[in-house]
């Protein structure tokens, strides 16, 4: 287990108008963001320039990953099929040029919510036709033809998280295998995605030649994109595994390197990185 948080991890405070004004709208329309269920550090950065990663069906999830902070247990009532314009109007509503959609994983449901997700792209699309929209699926256990149904609803972006390195898989997300999380993304890029992107964490107890490894695998599969950053306990509870050690500043900027060495379009690298974080960028540079 590692020592304190080194003092290179810096969350940053903010609480202006803009912080306000998202909170209030997504309390207004009812509407649940990983921002919050997943205790994202760069919350108040993102929120206070007025963008946000939407969490779609619902707040609970049905697995119980040993790094996620997101409620696990069985989800209680029927799919909201109102969603998809809730999220459309808030998408609306902030201006945004680039959105960001995710969810909790919904095995209880045939499809794992495939329709909620293309639903929500097509209601974006039609209130905001010059918004980018970017899609961070589960794997929906591999269930392809719920990829074809999102697919179809032609995302800008198709990102699905490795998350972990082969080795760390089953013990840190047991219930997604390791190999079919390539293949989803092999697969995405095969129905059409024009980019497709995944992400992972560092400090869960990897080596540096692991994360290589996972890297050559990921751009074996035609991933475009990369983020890497580091893991942070959620809580102390003893479902959340410890942090094993703190990657420093050089060790992401090593990381990066060779991820672009080996033909990434680009490389997100750093201690607070997450999926969604400087989506729009990383987009701009895949598609340069």
């Amino acid at each position: 287990m590692a020592e304190g948080r080194p003092g290179w991890i810096k969350i940053a405070f903010h609480d202006g108008p803009n912080f306000r004004e998202v909170r209030d709208l997504m309390r207004g329309l009812e509407l649940h963001t990983v921002c919050e269920e997943a205790r994202c550090p760069n919350q108040r950065e993102c929120w206070d320039a007025r963008t946000a990663t939407f969490l779609i069906l619902g707040d609970r999830c049905t697995r119980r990953c040993s790094y996620c902070a997101i409620e696990t247990g069985k989800p209680t009532g029927a799919l909201d099929w109102a969603e998809p314009d809730r999220v459309a109007r808030a998408v609306e509503r902030l201006g945004l040029k680039h959105v960001v959609i995710t969810s909790v994983t919904r095995d209880d449901v045939s499809d794992g919510g495939a329709a909620i997700f293309a639903a929500t792209i097509r209601r974006v699309r039609a209130r905001l036709p010059s918004c980018a929209v970017e899609v961070l699926i589960p794997d929906f256990q591999s269930n392809w033809d719920a990829l074809r149904a999102v697919m179809e609803a032609r995302p800008d972006v198709l990102n699905h998280n490795i998350e972990t390195v082969r080795r760390l898989h089953a013990s840190v997300r047991p219930k997604c295998g390791y190999d079919n999380s390539l293949e989803l993304l092999r697969l995405a890029r095969e129905l059409g995605a024009q980019v497709t992107k995944s992400g992972l964490m560092v400090g869960l107890g990897e080596t540096m030649e692991e994360l290589r490894e996972t890297l050559r695998d990921l751009r074996a599969h035609a991933v475009s994109v990369v983020t890497i950053g580091q893991y942070l306990r959620p809580t102390g509870e003893a479902r959340h595994v410890p942090v094993a050690r703190y990657y420093a500043p050089a060790e992401f900027a090593e990381l990066r390197d060779y991820g672009l060495s080996l033909g990434f379009a680009h490389v997100e690298a750093g201690p607070l990185v997450r999926s969604s974080y400087h989506a729009r960028e990383q987009l701009a540079a895949a598609v340069e």
